[in-house]
């Protein structure tokens, strides 16, 4: 269950508002790369008082869901630590994620207000903070605050942008090739040196992986048992490490399932 809500009085500590919020997402795009503008960057301190007043934190642990395809919507979550998932779900139960949203980022679209129901489900992927701004709440404010306004057309521009990425990659890109893209991508967005190469500093299962590409973890547990055969990564401790970042980017170009 979420911890009990209480009313933000506020603005969000600096502590957890890093530069950038280094949001995961499969785009070719590597200006993309971090995630949109924090919504609250543009604000002035009072017109983040005002935003802030409106809200109300919630806590979730790793794996509570935040919000469920098919439920019904009302306004966004700013997300002030942590990291949340956000994934669709087919009739037959596969899971494709869409993002991983990172701090200053909010979640809930593509619907911003209220009156609707998602499209999509949101969990945390990681122990989180958020503020849950009410839609009819946030109306008013974007009414009140253009700033505000210009920052969530901003961000959904830039979701819209993503999704539609994806979608491309998906229905042009194999399986292997995004496999090679998203390993890169990891390596650009989590990437530790180490003696062998470069760790994937961040738990991401073969489950999530597989989420990701869309594929099923028993692909993505025999591709990287086969990437391992070649030199290309090693497995240690549950992590990933990249060895030939060369065969990768020569991978993400030319391969075929």
């Amino acid at each position: 269950m979420l911890q009990a809500a209480n009313v933000v009085r506020g603005p969000i500590p600096p502590a957890v508002r890093p530069a950038s919020s280094s949001s995961l997402l499969l785009t070719e795009n590597q200006q993309w790369i971090g995630g949109p503008p924090p919504l609250m960057d543009k604000l002035s301190p009072r017109e983040r008082e005002l935003v802030l007043k409106q809200g109300r934190r919630k806590v979730l642990n790793r794996g509570q869901t935040l919000f469920s395809q098919g439920g019904r919507h009302d306004g966004i979550w700013l997300i002030e630590s942590g990291r949340i998932r956000v994934f669709y779900t087919s009739p037959l139960g596969r899971e494709i994620t869409l993002a991983y949203w990172h701090v200053g980022n909010f979640v809930g679209g593509p619907e911003v207000f209220e009156g609707t129901v998602h499209q999509w489900s949101g969990v945390a992927s990681s122990n989180c903070s958020v503020v849950h701004l009410p839609g009819k709440a946030l109306r008013s404010l974007a009414a009140e605050i253009p700033n505000l306004a210009i920052g969530l057309i901003e961000g959904l521009t830039f979701k819209g942008k993503c999704y539609s990425a994806l979608a491309q990659m998906l229905g042009t890109r194999s399986i292997t090739q995004r496999l090679a893209h998203l390993l890169l991508h990891l390596v650009e967005l989590y990437g530790v040196d180490d003696a062998d190469g470069t760790v994937i500093a961040a738990a991401f299962t073969h489950a999530d992986i597989a989420h990701m590409v869309g594929a099923t973890r028993q692909w993505v547990t025999i591709s990287l048992k086969r990437m391992q055969e070649k030199g290309i990564v090693l497995t240690k401790r549950s992590q990933i490490v990249i060895c030939r970042t060369d065969v990768l980017e020569e991978m993400r170009g030319h391969a075929a399932d």
